[in-house]
């Protein structure tokens, strides 16, 4: 499907109608998105996704660190991971997708809606929807993962909603010394505060992160945050 115009005229456009009728800019582009045949702007972002943010974040990454990405929902974070993991595997890396989220038909369905046909990564890429995922869980898939292993979790606060799970600042300081121990990248999709008012600052950032527990955040030595189809990075730790 072709667009009328090119995705930042339309993020423009959204951001204009955002002011003028007073609504905000996740509804605007999600207006916007069904002007252009699409049920939200998150699938229109899907269509016309070239990567480049997440070839940009890849080549931000080193084995031993653990990212943090954040964001409203549809506003791209899982897009932006899934783009990760297939920016990966395009350069010969495995990558694993952790979630009680999405079934694995659902990624599947994403991966083709990136253009990709899944079955070409097949050998480098697991998908993991265990109802035990918990840092312990994540140590247990992960022991014979091969160092540069991109591993994504779906999403941070998950790991924090079993009573019997150690507590969450445990868990995180658990896949940090395990991440740099075995050489591997962490990246965990984060829910944002509903707190968060994009019209007082543009992006989230790490004190928007929605944490029902304490948790250093310091613990991560990346992060980024997505907004509006804007794309901030950030060092954590």
């Amino acid at each position: 499907m072709k667009l009328s115009a090119p995705v930042y005229r339309l993020k423009r456009k959204a951001r204009t109608l955002s002011r003028t009728e007073g609504i905000p800019l996740n509804l605007a582009l999600d207006r916007i998105a069904a002007g252009e045949g699409f049920g939200a702007w998150s699938l229109l972002a899907a269509k016309s996704a070239d990567g480049s943010a997440a070839r940009e974040l890849l080549a931000r990454l080193i084995p031993g660190d653990l990212l943090l990405i954040g964001a409203r929902p549809g506003h791209g974070k899982t897009l932006l991971s899934l783009q990760l993991a297939l920016e990966a595997m395009r350069a010969g890396r495995p990558a694993v997708f952790f979630t009680l989220e999405y079934t694995a038909g659902d990624l599947l369905g994403r991966f083709r809606a990136l253009g990709v046909e899944p079955a070409q990564f097949q050998a480098l890429f697991t998908f993991d929807d265990s109802d035990a995922i918990s840092a312990d869980h994540i140590l247990r898939a992960l022991a014979d993962a091969p160092r540069g292993t991109l591993a994504i979790v779906d999403y941070l606060q998950l790991l924090d909603q079993k009573r019997g799970n150690p507590e969450l600042m445990a868990q995180i300081r658990t896949l940090r010394a395990f991440a740099r121990d075995k050489g591997l990248i962490l990246a965990f999709i984060s829910q944002i505060d509903r707190s968060y008012d994009p019209a007082v600052k543009p992006c989230p950032d790490l004190d928007d992160v929605r944490l029902p527990n304490p948790l250093d955040l310091s613990l991560f030595s990346k992060a980024c945050f997505l907004n509006g189809g804007e794309v901030r990075f950030q060092a954590a730790g």
